[in-house]
């Protein structure tokens, strides 16, 4: 390896081919693998907020508009209870009565996910729920968020949304609308506490229409364009 001081005499195509071996010789190989998978880290945000509070709405918007991948926990979960396996019938018991699914089973469909996509961008809606959540993703994936989004909206207004949606959904009634709300507050906002003292929480107003929520949205999200490669 050519001392750094000696580069003097080396013409401007040799110092960069000479740099680049000398990189290479402060490396391991281990640690060349680790650089490697840095850069190939996909950005990934959480979007949080009540059930009804319509993270799911504008997590489809961002998808179009940006070129984001869209990962419902919530459509995992049902895919897997579809699916009329014995994990599926697990979950459904357990959504049915209003409470979380535990964090393996809900990271490991996230982690499938993530893996089998050829994005680079991903949104994760409705994960983390729990602070359970929060460290079992870190855990398994190995990763934090970049961004975590939060829609913030009254509860009066998010059990007015659910009742009205008429999906089919075996949580969409109203003693079990209370029952996530109440688990939502109690979980949920510890998280959304964690990260904001990291940074990285960016709180939306979900009161009014789709598309003004969505304004304010577009707003973010463009302005991390430059800075994060979103198309």
């Amino acid at each position: 390896m050519i001392p750094w001081r000696s580069w003097s005499w080396l013409t401007g195509k040799q110092c960069q081919i000479q740099h680049a071996l000398n990189l290479s010789a402060l490396f391991t190989t281990e640690t060349v693998k680790d650089a490697v998978t840095s850069i190939r880290r996909p950005f990934i945000t959480f979007v949080l907020g009540g059930p009804g509070s319509g993270k799911g709405t504008q997590c489809a918007r961002i998808a179009s508009a940006f070129g984001v991948a869209h990962l419902s926990a919530g459509d995992l979960l049902r895919e897997e209870i579809s699916s009329k396996s014995t994990n599926g019938e697990l979950i459904r018991s357990i959504i049915k009565e209003g409470k979380i699914v535990p964090s393996e089973i809900t990271v490991n469909l996230i982690h499938k996910a993530i893996k089998s996509s050829t994005a680079d961008k991903f949104l994760i809606d409705g994960f983390p729920r729990s602070e359970e959540n929060r460290i079992a993703f870190e855990r398994i994936i190995g990763v934090e968020p970049d961004l975590v989004l939060f829609f913030d909206c009254p509860e009066e207004e998010m059990v007015k949304r659910v009742l009205g949606r008429n999906q089919g959904r075996i949580d969409d009634n109203i003693e079990t609308i209370k029952k996530r709300l109440k688990v939502f507050e109690k979980l949920n906002l510890p998280v959304i506490s964690y990260y904001s003292a990291k940074g990285k929480v960016h709180k939306i107003s979900a009161k009014g229409s789709v598309d003004e929520i969505f304004e304010k949205v577009h707003q973010l999200f463009s302005s991390l364009k430059e800075a994060n490669g979103f198309a």
